[in-house]
């Protein structure tokens, strides 16, 4: 069973930054593909950006240019750093791991709020 605390959300004016971390417990953590998700109020749940094993990225087109996503496998973390907030990105986050055979797992989520 692998554990996914998110962490770093909360309220930021348009225009600002935040960074959300992802603490995965286990020792898979290097081989998963991690991924950043959101879920505004009344809308399906989306990819934000997700990362390989390998470090390679790829992020949906709404945030290209702005959100940065990032590991660190020696602390078992995944990171999203978030530039140039706009309304539009206030969504609850979660963060996702696919650990392949050992199973896929979600975080708790956590509230980005950005206001004008």
């Amino acid at each position: 069973q692998v554990q996914l605390v998110e962490s770093g959300g909360g309220l930021v004016q348009a225009g600002g930054s935040l960074r959300l971390s992802c603490a995965a417990s286990g020792s898979r953590f290097s081989l998963a593909i991690m991924g950043w998700y959101r879920q505004s109020q009344g809308k399906q749940r989306e990819l934000v950006a997700i990362i390989a094993s390998t470090g390679s990225t790829n992020y949906a087109d709404s945030v290209k240019g702005r959100f940065t996503i990032s590991r660190d496998n020696a602390k078992n973390t995944v990171y999203l750093q978030m530039n140039s907030l706009k309304l539009e990105d206030t969504a609850v986050y979660y963060c996702n791991g696919d650990f392949g055979w050992y199973g896929q797992y979600w975080g708790q989520g956590t509230q980005v709020t950005v206001s004008p």
